[in-house]
C-alpha cells in the first residue's frame, strides 16, 4: 500500500499534511479500506502515481492527461479557494522582477521563461496553452525542476518571467524571500486543480468520503496552513483539453 501527497508538501506544512493523512487513513479503515500508516516521502512522485498498490496520490492534470489517464482512477480535484477560479480549479500567476517594464502577459512575447517542467500544468502547460490560443510567442528557455527554483531564477535575472501555481505562490510567500523581488502581472485561465487519485482496483467513492470528512475535520490552524477547502468531482471533459506543444517547438 502506498500513499503520498507530494504536490504542496513542504517542511513548514509537513506536520499538517501528516495530520490530514492520519484522518484520511482512519476514515478509510472505518470504511473497511486498508491504508498505509504514514505518507511516503521517499518515492519520486511520478513513480508513486504508477504504483499498482496506490491507495492515494495527488497528481497535476497535465501528467494525468499525458501519461496516466486510464491507468489510475480519479477521486476528486482539490479546492484551495483560489481567487478567480471555480471550485476545484487553479491557475498560474505570471511573475516578473520588480521594475520590469512588462504590464501584462502579452508583453512577455519572446522573452525568456523559466519553467519547472514540461509536464507541469502550472509551470508550463497553462502558459503554453494560453500562448498557443492568443498567438503570443513563448520562449521557454530555462527548465528549473521546481516552482521555487523558477521563482529564484526570475528574481536573480536568469529568466524574465515564470508562471507559478497560485497555491504554490501563496504558500511560498511567507518563507521564500526571493518572492519579494517579484511582481504579478496576470494569470492564466483556470484548469483542474491538483487531483486526488487511486489505483484502478480501488473504490473512489470510499476515498472521496474519507478525504471530504478529513478536510472538514481539520482544526483551524491546519486548515489555515494547508488552505484546502474541500474536494470537487469535475466532469471528464475538464481533463480533455489538447496537450500543449513541447518547449522545443517554440524555437522553430
Amino acid at each position: 500500500m502506498f500513499a503520498a501527497l507530494p504536490m504542496y508538501d513542504r517542511p513548514d506544512n509537513r506536520a499538517a499534511h501528516d495530520r490530514l493523512w492520519g484522518a484520511i487513513r482512519d476514515g478509510l479503515k472505518e470504511r473497511g479500506v486498508e491504508a498505509p500508516e504514514a505518507l511516503d516521502r521517499e518515492t519520486y512522485y511520478s513513480d508513486g502515481w504508477a504504483r499498482p498498490d496506490l491507495t492515494l496520490g495527488q497528481i497535476c492534470n497535465l501528467p494525468y492527461r499525458a501519461l496516466f489517464k486510464g491507468k489510475v482512477r480519479r477521486i476528486a480535484a482539490s479546492d484551495y479557494g483560489l481567487e478567480g477560479c471555480p471550485p476545484g480549479y487553479y491557475r498560474s500567476l505570471f511573475v516578473v522582477r520588480q521594475g520590469d517594464p512588462a504590464a501584462r502577459p502579452e508583453d512577455l512575447a519572446g522573452r525568456s521563461m523559466a519553467y519547472s517542467d514540461a509536464l507541469s500544468q502550472s509551470g508550463y502547460g497553462a502558459a503554453a496553452s494560453w500562448a498557443a490560443r492568443t498567438g503570443v510567442r513563448l520562449n521557454p528557455a530555462l527548465q528549473t525542476g521546481a516552482h521555487i527554483e523558477s521563482v529564484r531564477a526570475v528574481a536573480l535575472g536568469k529568466a524574465d518571467f515564470a508562471t507559478i501555481d497560485a497555491q504554490t505562490f501563496r504558500i511560498l510567500t511567507p518563507s521564500v524571500p526571493e518572492i519579494s523581488a517579484l511582481r504579478v502581472i496576470g494569470a492564466t485561465p483556470a484548469s483542474p486543480g491538483m487531483t486526488f487519485i487511486t489505483g484502478l482496483e480501488n473504490d473512489p467513492e470510499l476515498l472521496r468520503e474519507a478525504i471530504g470528512a478529513a478536510i472538514a475535520g481539520l482544526d483551524g490552524t491546519d486548515a489555515a496552513i494547508l488552505g484546502l477547502r474541500g474536494i470537487v468531482v469535475l466532469p471528464d471533459g475538464a481533463y480533455d483539453p489538447e496537450l500543449p506543444p513541447p518547449p522545443a517547438s517554440w524555437a522553430k
